[in-house]
């Protein structure tokens, strides 16, 4: 499999990518844990059917310590022990943000809930992420980027 363009040698799409991997940079270093990041990035792609950012992100988390466990349950959070009280609303936010075609938006007892365990910074950060990932998300969908070749740290 080819992708339809290739985003990594095209001028516009490097100035592009530059401007949205700047915006990845200040959400990284936003104070939303990383682990957290990482969960949210993942069960987004996974919605969106992004093999490249799925290949990507299950690396970097598993590189990143995170448990075989926790990374093969992700799909399957609601009926999971394993994440805690602020990571499941995190991650449901992620879904309501993802899926915002499907029903009228983000519901305000999840945004509540999301505001329980993350303060403004990091709720700012959070909903940056879930913006950023679905972009993503559809660029590689939208010119079939394969996926399967990725090495951790390879963008950075």
């Amino acid at each position: 499999m080819e992708a339809r363009l290739n985003v990594f040698a095209n001028p516009v799409a490097g100035k592009f990518m530059k401007y949205i991997n700047s915006a990845g940079k200040v959400l990284a270093d936003s104070g939303l844990p990383a682990a957290t990041q990482e969960l949210v990035k993942i069960r987004a792609s996974q919605i969106n059917g992004c093999g490249f950012c799925l290949d990507m992100h299950t690396k970097e988390a598993a590189h990143a310590g995170e448990t075989a466990q926790r990374l093969h349950m992700i799909a399957g959070w609601r009926e999971a022990k394993v994440f805690t009280e602020a990571e499941r609303a995190a991650l449901e936010l992620a879904e309501q943000g993802t899926r915002i075609a499907d029903s009228a938006g983000v519901s305000d007892e999840v945004w509540a809930n999301a505001a329980k365990h993350y303060d403004e910074d990091q709720l700012v950060a959070l909903t940056g992420l879930i913006a950023l990932i679905n972009a993503y998300n559809r660029i590689n969908v939208l010119v079939q980027q394969p996926a399967g070749d990725y090495q951790v740290g390879m963008f950075g």
